[in-house]
C-alpha cells in the first residue's frame, strides 16, 4: 500500500513548538503527531490523520499514552468507539489519589 504525501504538509507548525519541526519524521515521530493533532487539531486534521495512519494505528498509539486531557480522551472514545478503560491514561486516572475537598 503506497503511503500519501507526507502528512507533515498538511498540518500546522504551532503544534510542535517545542521541536524542530523541520526534524520530524511522518513515521518516527508518529506517536507525538497524533498525540498532538487529536489533542490541538481541527476535524480537517483529524480526518487527515486518521486517512495516513488508519484508524488501528491510531487506535494503538492513543489507547497506550500515560495521559490524555478528558476532552480529547471523551472524543477518541466515541469517536473511534473503544470503552474508556482501554485508554492507559483513563486508568492511569481512576488510580490517583484524590485530596479531601472537607
Amino acid at each position: 500500500m503506497p503511503k500519501k504525501k507526507d502528512i507533515l504538509q498538511d498540518v500546522k507548525r504551532q503544534y510542535f513548538w517545542d521541536v524542530d519541526f523541520t526534524e520530524l519524521d511522518a513515521e518516527k515521530s508518529r506517536r507525538l503527531i497524533i498525540e498532538r493533532i487529536f489533542t490541538l487539531g481541527t476535524s480537517k486534521e483529524i480526518m487527515l490523520i486518521v486517512d495516513y495512519y488508519g484508524a488501528e494505528n491510531i487506535i494503538q498509539v492513543l489507547t497506550s499514552l500515560n495521559y490524555l486531557d478528558p476532552k480529547t480522551l471523551n472524543f477518541v472514545s466515541l469517536y473511534f468507539n473503544v470503552p474508556l478503560p482501554s485508554f492507559k491514561s483513563y486508568i492511569r486516572r481512576q488510580s490517583g489519589r484524590t485530596c479531601w475537598t472537607s
